[in-house]
């Protein structure tokens, strides 16, 4: 089944929107709240089609997350329970509950501990939005917070936009040629990853 590819045809038509930027910004903003697609699939085609500006279109998403990441984060922190219900129904209660209890973990040993294991957190499928709300919600320090979101955000999108840049329409047509295997490969991480939050809690 092809789940991936018409879905990647669709963002390419938006990279090509006359808004496309403001596009990307708001989606930037809602994915480190709620929303599940990462601005990733929009950023790349946008970058292909105006390479020149790829790191500007990579700096528009990453200002646009960091904001929805402080929103995220004080929504976490003042809103946990009046959400939680909303939360359920949209999927995300379970891994947000999880990484609520790795990043309580994290947070005891020091400060800066929280803030290497959010880096490396964003060398992983993880949702944003699971680390934006499991921080405020355990109430890490803000400086910590926001370091980690702005260098785990900002290498991911600063890399596509390298390899857009460098690579051109030959790093398109290969993404375009295994779309389907790479979505479905991420598809196993985020469960893999699910799971091992679920150890950790039970473990906990």
């Amino acid at each position: 089944m092809k789940l991936f590819g018409p879905m990647y045809e669709r963002t390419l038509r938006w990279a090509r929107h006359r808004n496309a930027t403001w596009l990307l910004a708001f989606l930037s903003f809602i994915e480190a709240i709620f929303f599940p697609i990462p601005p990733e699939v929009m950023l790349a085609p946008m970058c292909l089609s105006q390479p020149r500006r790829a790191f500007w279109f990579a700096t528009v998403s990453l200002a646009s997350a960091m904001v929805g990441a402080v929103i995220g984060y004080y929504l976490g922190h003042y809103a946990w329970q009046a959400v939680q219900p909303l939360l359920g129904k949209l999927g995300m209660l379970e891994s947000i509950e999880h990484g609520i209890e790795v990043v309580r973990a994290k947070s005891v040993e020091s400060p800066w501990a929280v803030f290497w294991f959010l880096v490396l957190a964003g060398f992983s499928p993880i949702p944003m939005k699971v680390f934006t709300w499991a921080s405020g919600i355990v109430g890490v320090p803000m400086l910590p917070f926001m370091l980690s979101m702005l260098v785990g955000r900002g290498k991911r999108l600063y890399l596509v936009a390298a390899a857009i840049r460098i690579g051109g329409e030959r790093a398109e047509r290969a993404l375009h040629k295994y779309i389907e295997p790479i979505g479905w490969s991420v598809l196993v991480l985020m469960a893999g990853a699910a799971g091992w939050f679920l150890l950790r809690g039970h473990a906990a």
